[in-house]
């Protein structure tokens, strides 16, 4: 009995160092020094996608992106957001979990696993929203450039670390990928949500034509009528000279403009002078606004 325990013995030692050679190496300078390198990255991209975020949440232009620019086309189309969302802010949210994966590093070497899976998922949708931007777009924005720099500079430090079972990480993450940019290309085409695919282009001419004539449509943002008509417009939604009746919400005072046309109804429509209330199909809207409606 004692022979088999000094046999033993060795074998427990042999086990001990290996698993104190692993903790070393998990905790070496080199693992330390991409852990800060990764967080400066990650705190950098939450900056810029603040910056872009707030730009877009009031209707400015970044900065060295004047009206019309390529900066200006990216930001307005219709991939800048995403279910109500910002992209810019979506970017952030993604950002600011690799900044804390990264800080928990340090001390939680796992961490690195689900840090290469949502790099490699954000580089994913962003090298998509570029590839989208330059073939569809026909236009770049040197702000989402930047970023795009920034997410694959993080994916590329997160490989070089290959965290433990790193290849089937790697593996799992690209079919995640592939879902998640495959899921968004549908959004964008309108299988989904007409609203976010490509305009129609008569809707498109009608809407444009209503507010060139000043005709406008009169509503508040908690009218489900209102968003029957607006749903009537799909992707070209957002031209039609809308005016909110109601910014403070139900029951709250009416905005200037609709105190002084008096609207008591939602949805109501002023074109030509002629008043309209109810949810109006685009050919009755064509026929006041003396469009030609083709059938």
């Amino acid at each position: 009995m004692t022979k088999r325990h000094k046999r033993q013995k060795p074998e427990n030692i042999g086990s001990a160092q290996s698993v104190s050679r692993q903790a070393a190496a998990e905790e070496s300078p080199l693992t330390s020094t991409l852990s800060v390198i990764i967080l400066i990255l990650a705190l950098l991209g939450m900056v810029l996608t603040t910056y872009l975020t707030y730009t877009t949440s009031f209707e400015t232009h970044p900065a060295f992106c004047g009206e019309d620019s390529g900066c200006d086309l990216v930001q307005s189309s219709r991939w800048a957001t995403f279910l109500g969302m910002p992209m810019s802010l979506w970017g952030l949210l993604t950002y600011a979990v690799m900044a804390g994966l990264a800080w928990q590093t340090r001390t939680r070497p796992k961490n690195w696993t689900p840090l290469l899976f949502v790099a490699i998922c954000g580089f994913s949708i962003s090298a998509y929203l570029t590839v989208v931007s330059v073939v569809e777009i026909e236009a770049t924005c040197p702000y989402c450039l930047a970023s795009f720099g920034i997410i694959t500079a993080i994916m590329v430090l997160s490989l070089v670390r290959r965290p433990p079972d790193w290849s089937t990480s790697l593996k799992e993450a690209a079919v995640v990928a592939v879902l998640i940019v495959g899921g968004l290309h549908l959004h964008y085409s309108g299988v989904f949500d007409e609203a976010a695919g490509p305009e129609d282009p008569q809707l498109k001419a009608l809407a444009i034509h209503l507010s060139d004539t000043d005709a406008k449509f009169y509503g508040a943002y908690w009218c489900p009528r209102c968003q029957e008509q607006k749903a009537l417009f799909k992707a070209s939604a957002k031209r039609l000279p809308y005016v909110e009746c109601s910014s403070g919400g139900r029951g709250s005072p009416l905005t200037a403009p609709c105190v002084v046309n008096e609207i008591r109804s939602y949805p109501t429509w002023i074109i030509n002078d002629q008043r309209y209330t109810g949810v109006q199909i685009p050919r009755t809207l064509a026929g006041a606004s003396h469009f030609t409606w083709k059938e």
